[in-house]
């Protein structure tokens, strides 16, 4: 089965900056990792797939052959085979530590680490995800959303414990206790891993709780206040500290990021901090001039159109586009102008149309002129 292309697994364009992937792969090996997804094999796959698209991309070198070879570049550049590795091995394997130390670091140890135990002490909990949506109004002022989603909080009955009130859970059979599992490579040595029944905690819950099944959580709806600053992007995230899954073991809270979603203008595009909107002008307007109304975010600000003024042309109306989110001067409002040729005439139009159109000469504009000439000239040579 052919590979998908790197940038298009993690989400992203070949323009993408070495943070813009490491968000990108933590978003996704969140959304796909096993512990989120048991016995998910497409969620599976789709994490192995993430994890070498990343291995690729994170690496400068290998990220150079790849964008001028494509895949076949990357043949003996020591890339990993991930679809045939046990999830595991890529987590907690020492092998694979440089390519998530710093995925790691930026989560505090909730999924990866070396051989560590990862459920033997507190852990940080998930962090969570929403979409938030704004119109272009929104985005230049700044603003505060009402957010709802459904989060997991920690179990009042057993005070997420996930065990049934007067009891205690048992030593895991398989791991003794320890959380980990060797495995004998031969020659190689040992390869150790975490307790697949135990999940690395060393200890198995036999009386689950009958509120939360054993799990130490339940669903909970969530309401809370975000502030949006002015000059947000699209796609930008939010990120709300102390409001993602609560973390096991008394282990902190994740976040909760907003992705910011803008929601198209009747007349206004976005183009970095400036405005553009397209200005739809009659001839005798473009050859005679005047003044019009052009929408702005607030209002109709008034703009003067000098006589002869071509199609396509851009004027500017200075402060009246979007703030940058890293402080500093508005952008601004940028008006193309472009010529609207009428579908039917009346008789009187007609008229004075092909009265004007025996006093025209075509030919006196240079740049016209020039390009006939340019015509003739390609057929007289051939």
């Amino acid at each position: 089965m052919a590979k998908r292309d790197y940038y298009e697994v993690l989400g992203l364009d070949k323009k993408a900056s070495g943070d813009d992937i490491k968000r990108a792969y933590r978003r996704l090996a969140i959304k796909y990792h096993p512990d989120k997804n048991p016995g998910n094999k497409e969620a599976e796959e789709n994490f192995k797939e993430c994890a070498e698209a990343y291995e690729v991309l994170s690496d400068p070198d290998k990220r150079k052959r790849y964008d001028q070879f494509g895949h076949d570049g990357l043949r003996g550049a020591g890339v990993h085979d991930y679809s045939h590795m046990n999830v595991d091995d890529i987590i907690y394997g020492d092998s694979f530590s440089d390519i998530f130390s710093s995925i790691a670091d930026a989560i505090s140890g909730t999924f990866f680490g070396g051989r560590r135990s990862r459920q033997q002490g507190p852990t940080r909990g998930y962090d969570l995800e929403t979409t938030v949506q704004l119109t272009l109004e929104e985005v230049s002022k700044g603003c505060e959303k009402t957010i709802e989603f459904t989060r997991q909080d920690t179990c009042t009955e057993c005070s997420g414990s996930g065990v049934a009130k007067g009891k205690k859970p048992s030593r895991c059979t398989i791991c003794g206790g320890s959380g980990q599992v060797g495995r004998s490579l031969g020659v190689f040595g040992q390869m150790v891993s975490t307790c697949p029944q135990c999940h690395g905690t060393g200890q198995v819950i036999t009386d689950p709780c009958k509120k939360c099944k054993g799990k130490g959580h339940v669903p909970k709806k969530r309401k809370l206040s975000v502030k949006i600053p002015a000059g947000v992007h699209e796609g930008q995230d939010i990120r709300v500290t102390g409001e993602g899954e609560p973390g096991r073991m008394g282990g902190p809270r994740g976040d909760l990021y907003c992705y910011v979603r803008v929601k198209s203008h009747p007349f206004l595009m976005r183009d970095g901090t400036n405005l553009v909107v397209t200005v739809p002008l009659s001839f005798t307007q473009m050859a005679l001039g005047g003044t019009i109304d052009v929408p702005t975010l607030e209002d109709t600000r008034q703009l003067k159109i000098p006589a002869g003024s071509q199609h396509g042309s851009i004027m500017r109306i200075r402060g009246q586009g979007l703030p940058d989110i890293r402080g500093g001067s508005k952008g601004d409002l940028l008006v193309q102008l472009i010529v609207e040729v009428p579908k039917k005439l009346s008789a009187e139009q007609e008229r004075l149309l092909q009265e004007y159109a025996k006093t025209e000469e075509v030919d006196v504009n240079s740049e016209s002129k020039s390009f006939f000439e340019k015509i003739k000239q390609h057929f007289n040579n051939k």
